[in-house]
């Protein structure tokens, strides 16, 4: 009765007709109701070949990465090691070698944006507190966990170079969520977060998806510190992971001095 009543409600060719789906890239073809994970692997096929190759690579191997790394794989690691993944460089990586810091768009809490590392040959507008430092700190926290482990370098770091107004230190926490990058959500949250009176330390953050920028610098562990010593043209000269060492903090701060000296 019920199956009749169904019937009279939805007649055949309204049924027939909710069997096919138009999208621009799969045109019109039979979608079978009851088979979500046909149409599925139909459309990922079509989209391999008909779509973008580079960007279908890029995904796949993205997704690739995710699901063979994932947050127990991090939480594991720390707990092994502390977050220390690897030891710091014990000395100066040279210039020849060095590679230049991937660009990344910065926000202050109240909302303007900056794009690092700044550099010497850098024109900066509207950034009045980012000066173009000789030697810079940059650490990354792409996680609060980490925010006790950058603290760990930064603050010996300050004490040592506190009189040397070309000595920058940069704090970036990233925050990946889709939804708190949307505009409103972004300006709330920029003016909730934390501020810096330091005139040698800034403190911003970065929106948005930074899978690219993290493969980049071959960061995998999102739950660890990572910092970074730049030079004036933004090339990485010096990195670190994790809570600092007494051993590592001396070798930060002589290659440090060495960059001074190298004005």
């Amino acid at each position: 009765m019920m199956l009749r009543r169904l019937m009279v409600r939805f007649p055949t060719s309204v049924l027939c007709s909710a069997e096919k789906m138009h999208t621009p890239i799969l045109g019109e073809r039979p979608l079978p109701l009851n088979l979500p994970s046909q149409t599925f692997f139909r459309t990922f096929l079509d989209l391999h070949q008909f779509g973008n190759k580079e960007a279908f690579a890029k995904e796949r191997d993205r997704l690739s990465d995710e699901i063979n790394r994932g947050y127990f794989a991090d939480i594991s690691e720390i707990r092994k090691n502390g977050g220390k993944i690897a030891m710091a460089n014990n000395t100066i990586i040279p210039s020849s070698t060095a590679v230049k810091f991937p660009d990344l768009e910065v926000s202050f809490t109240d909302g303007r944006c900056v794009k690092l590392p700044i550099d010497a040959g850098q024109t900066v507008t509207d950034t009045s507190q980012m000066r173009a430092p000789h030697v810079s700190l940059l650490c990354l926290s792409f996680r609060a966990s980490s925010l006790g482990m950058v603290e760990s370098w930064i603050l010996p770091f300050r004490d040592a170079f506190s009189d040397a107004g070309t000595v920058q230190i940069c704090e970036v926490s990233f925050i990946d969520s889709w939804l708190f990058s949307l505009g409103p959500a972004r300006r709330l949250i920029l003016k909730m977060m934390r501020k810096s009176n330091d005139p040698h330390r800034q403190v911003v953050y970065s929106f948005g998806d930074h899978y690219s920028f993290r493969k980049k610098l071959q960061i995998l562990n999102l739950l660890t510190g990572y910092v970074f010593l730049l030079d004036g043209l933004g090339r990485i000269r010096w990195q670190g992971f994790g809570y600092a060492t007494e051993e590592e903090l001396s070798w930060l701060l002589s290659c440090s001095s060495l960059l001074l000296d190298e004005k």
